[in-house]
């Protein structure tokens, strides 16, 4: 698949030489996810787990297999990942714990015969269960380390690996199940205790993400039809998109590059895929696609929702083929960069439990340095923690604490003016680069934009101590 959209997800994952034989897992460690400055690699695709099974020797010790989520195969073999192989779940149980965290796994979408086929050639683990490991070990908040997790650590942790190709929208005939995975691993967890729960948290990352705001009110009505009385919550991370400004070849899928919203059109009735009733009653048919956006559905959704999202997120950006760190950008590219910015900050405004620094980067929450992160201050997992006090006063009718934020938007604007943003990296020469440094690697005149290097790095440092 060439081009723009959010397909760069699967570009990532095998551009590195593994084309054809995808790893079963990404085998991920601390080293290279953000603090070194490698924000490539570890999206929403393979960059959440470590194979349970190839971890270090020290982490393999005696005692650390409790810590691994195990693989279950879905009950009901009717639904299926795309290639008819089982759809299944990981799970680390944390017993008597009454916490749990669903996530659903990211990595865009296929919408075609020609897009499935590049697909299923390319990574298969996005559309047969054929390789996947036995276990898994969660990183981010799906870790069951208390350093590194240290508000969900004790949850009851599921992942649900995303092999249905379809936004987890399908309840298609074509094996475009992922809507129908959902409900089904649900139902595959009552017996581990799921109807006890207290609170059920669904998450994900990218594509997952745009998945939880897809199917967080079909989980709670799912769940309330069992007796269960969980607050259902959802945390969407990286999923919150725009739609695009470029003017597209109107006879996609011909064309070698569709805007995600030409994909979502057209895979909408490959997949049959649904999207919230109450979104869905807002647009006439055919334009059921706009409920893919969060700043449109969202106001329609009822279950408490927790969105975070990088200001200048890469696949936004690849979407209108902006690559930083790539070989060159124009004028016009940098500007669409610093308005990107403006519009995912204005699109976020009603959103009331919220997470937004200004960086360029892509999925934050499964990410093994996630706690270092910050908005005015504050760090994801903290900002969590206040939206859950919030959220637990809010039902015993008690007042929320004061001075617990999670309400957190950058305001400082420029890419990378918040200090705790992921490194710059130069793909080519993978040195970490300033962003200034990056914007002159990559051809651009900063006199010429009216950039003065040395009065700029003055000006950011004085953004950022300004609360950025």
């Amino acid at each position: 698949m060439k081009g723009g959209g959010w397909e760069g997800e699967e570009k990532k994952e095998w551009g590195r030489g593994d084309a054809g034989q995808s790893p079963p897992v990404v085998n991920l460690t601390p080293g290279n996810t953000g603090a070194t400055g490698n924000t490539r690699g570890t999206g929403g695709t393979g960059g959440t787990v470590e194979a349970g099974r190839e971890g270090s020797a020290g982490a393999r010790a005696a005692g650390q297999q409790a810590d691994d989520m195990r693989l279950h195969f879905l009950k009901n073999t009717q639904v299926t990942c795309n290639d008819g192989t089982a759809a299944g779940f990981y799970l680390k149980e944390f017993r008597g714990s009454r916490r749990w965290l669903l996530f659903l796994e990211g990595g865009w979408c296929c919408y075609s015969k020609e897009t499935c086929d590049s697909r299923y050639q390319n990574i298969p683990r996005l559309m047969s269960s054929s390789g996947w490991p036995q276990t898994k070990r969660g990183t981010g908040i799906l870790s069951s380390q208390v350093e590194e997790n240290p508000h969900w650590y004790n949850a009851n942790i599921v992942f649900i690996p995303y092999c249905s190709s379809d936004v987890w929208s399908g309840t298609g005939l074509y094996t475009f199940m992922g809507s129908l995975i959902i409900r089904e691993v649900i139902k595959d967890l009552i017996p581990k205790g799921i109807k006890q729960a207290k609170v059920v948290m669904l998450s994900g990352t990218s594509a997952g993400g745009t998945g939880v705001l897809l199917n967080i009110e079909r989980v709670a009505s799912q769940l309330e039809q069992l007796g269960a009385e969980a607050q259902v919550r959802g945390l969407v991370d990286s999923g919150w998109f725009l739609e695009s400004k470029q003017q597209r070849s109107p006879n996609c899928p011909e064309t070698v590059s569709c805007s995600p919203e030409d994909a979502i059109k057209i895979g909408l009735k490959l997949w049959n895929g649904v999207v919230p009733d109450r979104c869905r009653q807002l647009y006439k048919k055919g334009e059921e696609w706009q409920c893919f956006f969060g700043h449109k559905l969202y106001s329609t959704l009822s279950s408490p929702l927790f969105v975070v999202q990088w200001l200048f997120d890469e696949e936004q950006l690849r979407v209108e083929n902006i690559y930083m760190g790539g070989q060159s950008m124009s004028e016009e590219q940098w500007q669409y960069i610093q308005n990107l910015g403006r519009e995912l900050k204005n699109s976020l405004r009603d959103v009331t439990a919220v997470f937004a620094p200004s960086c360029l980067s892509h999925t934050m929450i499964t990410k093994s340095n996630w706690m270092s992160f910050q908005v005015k201050g504050t760090s994801l997992p903290r900002a969590l923690q206040c939206w859950d006090r919030n959220l637990e006063a809010t039902r015993n009718n008690r007042t929320p604490a004061k001075g617990c934020p999670f309400q957190l938007v950058d305001t400082c604007q420029w890419p990378q003016c918040n200090p705790t943003c992921p490194a710059l990296v130069d793909q080519a020469t993978q040195q970490e680069l300033t962003l200034l440094q990056m914007l002159v690697a990559m051809g651009l005149d900063l006199q010429k934009l009216g950039l003065d290097p040395q009065g700029d790095t003055d000006a950011l440092a004085s953004m950022v101590s300004n609360g950025g």
